[in-house]
């Protein structure tokens, strides 16, 4: 069965012999794939009435466990954007009745942001939207196969995600 990648790679190969291009069969997949994921998640999240954003925010919180609240630091490391960003999300999810901000027992000045129980439930059933979304893209492969997929990529991500500082 070929693919656009394939029919790319050709054209390549065809116009500049001289170059190795065999990267591109693997990382362009990946590209191409990752947008079709983004399609996936934009369209299971907006059934909920979320924004991606809004979902890693409020995912994070309900991964942490009851009582489901992170401070705002502890946000900014699980979701990777900036303080000033974080502290925009989290007014507006406030806004919504999704989170709400409490103070932090352990910091006078400190305080928590914890998930509503409307925020939890937007966040679950947001959650399941997305996995069966995935569970569609991953149909043609076999459970062992989605289990060799996924060792692969982790090699590949591995050193990405445990760069110190």
């Amino acid at each position: 069965m070929e693919d656009e990648v394939d029919r790319l790679v050709a054209a390549w190969r065809r116009e500049r012999p001289d170059l190795d291009v065999e990267p591109l069969e693997v990382l362009s997949r990946v590209s191409r794939l990752a947008r079709h994921l983004d399609r996936a998640r934009r369209l299971a999240f907006s059934e909920h009435q979320l924004e991606p954003w809004e979902f890693d925010v409020l995912t994070a919180l309900r991964r942490a466990g009851s009582p489901y609240q992170l401070s705002p630091g502890q946000l900014l490391t699980q979701t990777l954007v900036t303080s000033g960003t974080m502290t925009n999300r989290i007014d507006r999810l406030a806004k919504k009745g999704l989170v709400e901000r409490l103070p932090d027992p352990s910091d006078r000045r400190g305080v928590l942001v914890r998930l509503t129980d409307e925020g939890r439930d937007r966040a679950d059933q947001a959650l399941a939207g997305l996995l069966d979304q995935e569970r569609a893209i991953l149909a043609e492969l076999s459970r062992a196969q989605r289990g060799e997929l996924a060792a692969l990529l982790r090699r590949l991500t591995a050193p990405f995600d445990n760069i110190p500082g």
